[in-house]
């Protein structure tokens, strides 16, 4: 459960300020997502023009102005081309964590290859940042049933917790059984907690409303209500994510599958001016202040 108190001090006044909610950006550039990896291969990324710095200082300049601390998951890829974007993140006060290294699905890559994606990039994050990383996403919530012993891995490497597990029925990802708020997963190597994304609970099915196009596409009267429900009668809190360039409304067009454009493109307009809402209408702490706390249900 997230809760706030005097100690580790929320932003007092928001209408659910008893509870604590967690900003999450993935940083990654608009030639890097999965939805478009069937048309850009890794070994082309430099041939693009890269978007990622500036997107990212936006996010960061908006965040300085309502004094919300966040968790930045980063791609060692660009952590290696962007350190100063890298230390500045750390300096002003926001959780570094780690994103992989290319944004390779865990699902495709074996055992050994994760744990080599995972260590080399911790490693440049730690050696850039200066601090101890202990959280990682997956590309693209890409730890499923099929792939659960990333988990194991993770905790041998040193992370503490994993916010990769979408609660939610997808194409690309999700696993609907698991739990919709911060829980202990317990393995072979130790025990992992695990920080779902925001899910609503509608008619039996868990509906995602806090993050990526789920926020570009419904309305943020749906959005706001809907973290509000989870904070005050459910008492959790949330964890929100976006990408840098979700800001980006002229960002390179992409070729792609029509599906994928559709994901990527649609009401890009409406990402600062909702997430300036929700800003203002929440409180937040980065994800590692959440890690020695108690789970419920």
């Amino acid at each position: 459960m997230i809760k706030d108190d005097a100690a580790t001090g929320g932003q007092e006044g928001h209408p659910s300020s008893g509870i604590r909610n967690a900003l999450t950006i993935d940083v990654e550039d608009y030639y890097m997502v999965s939805a478009f990896s069937d048309v850009v291969r890794f070994n082309d990324w430099q041939r693009y023009e890269s978007r990622v710095e500036r997107n990212t200082r936006t996010l960061l300049h908006l965040l300085s102005e309502h004094g919300v601390p966040a968790t930045f998951f980063v791609l060692g890829w660009v952590a290696e081309r962007f350190p100063a974007l890298i230390r500045d993140i750390h300096a002003a006060g926001h959780e570094i964590a780690c994103h992989g290294y290319n944004h390779r699905l865990v699902y495709n890559m074996t055992p050994e290859e994760f744990r080599e994606d995972i260590r080399r990039a911790k490693g440049i994050l730690e050696d850039i940042s200066g601090s101890k990383v202990i959280g990682y996403r997956a590309a693209s919530y890409s730890i499923v049933k099929k792939s659960l012993w990333a988990l194991d891995i993770l905790a041998e490497e040193g992370f503490l917790y994993d916010s990769s597990i979408f609660p939610i029925r997808h194409d690309r990802y999700g696993l609907p059984g698991a739990g919709r708020f911060a829980h202990d997963i317990s393995g072979k190597k130790g025990t992992i907690k695990e920080f779902p994304p925001a899910t609503y609970r509608l008619l039996g099915q868990n509906i995602p409303v806090a993050g990526g196009g789920y926020l570009r596409l419904l309305p943020l009267s749906f959005t706001m209500c809907a973290i509000k429900r989870i904070n005050l009668k459910e008492n959790h809190g949330t964890v929100i994510y976006l990408h840098p360039w979700e800001v980006d409304t002229d960002q390179p067009r992409m070729s792609g599958r029509l599906i994928s454009r559709f994901r990527h493109y649609s009401n890009l307009k409406s990402t600062l001016p909702k997430l300036i809402e929700i800003l203002k209408g929440f409180s937040f702490s980065p994800l590692c202040t959440f890690v020695d706390e108690t789970p419920r249900g």
